[in-house]
């Protein structure tokens, strides 16, 4: 059966396509567009209530919320492609605690990045450079903890590319990008080193050109 992933154009979605590449899953992607409402119709909102992207359907099985979807093919494929979630029940729990210090540290600074610079003439959004600085302020903090960690451990949750570092890549290649802060990573020499690594995969790469 193939997996059939809603909005690949959005980086959260391309956290699953990522994942699904990784996992050697096949999958289709089915085109939603934000700006036009897309994602508000009926039929999208029977899929997902909040109208958020991404939503995958595997059969007769649907699942929203790009952490949870990648989750699940991560553990159920675990065995198949690359493992992204380590050997142990001990390197289960850093890539689970990094990937939370991702959703809950490292993402909200940045999407508030995203959504100023890149999104304010949509969305009813209206670009805020108050709120510019403190984001970049708050994730250059975090960065800082991320560049003590990678000091010690190739990846972040060890010698291992796992869940916790493909979940960082879609935002982090807007930050890198179309915000134009790339020096936020490149001024740190392990962070640095870190991205180009991830960002080299051949997956990431594939998701560029499926996304075109």
């Amino acid at each position: 059966m193939v997996v059939k992933v809603y909005g690949p154009a959005y980086a959260s979605p391309k956290r699953v396509l990522l994942c699904l590449l990784e996992k050697e899953i096949d999958f289709e992607t089915v085109p939603v567009d934000l700006i036009a409402g897309e994602n508000l119709t009926p039929e999208y909102l029977q899929l997902q209530p909040f109208g958020s992207l991404p939503v995958i359907q595997d059969g007769d099985y649907t699942l929203f919320e790009s952490r949870a979807i990648i989750r699940y093919y991560a553990e159920k494929y675990k065995t198949q492609g690359t493992d992204l979630l380590g050997k142990t029940l001990e390197d289960q729990g850093l890539v689970n605690q990094w990937l939370e210090v991702e959703a809950h540290n490292y993402h909200p600074p940045l999407l508030n990045l995203v959504l100023h610079i890149m999104f304010s003439p949509h969305f009813g959004i209206i670009r805020n450079e108050q709120v510019i600085k403190e984001s970049e302020e708050k994730l250059a903090k975090v960065l800082d903890v991320y560049e003590d960690r990678l000091s010690k451990s190739k990846y972040l949750a060890g010698d291992f590319f796992s869940l916790a570092d493909l979940s960082h890549i879609p935002f982090t290649s807007y930050l890198v990008g179309p915000v134009g802060k790339e020096y936020m990573i490149k001024e740190r020499k392990h962070v640095s080193a870190w991205w180009d690594d991830i960002s080299s995969r051949p997956s990431w790469l594939k998701v560029l050109e499926i996304c075109k």
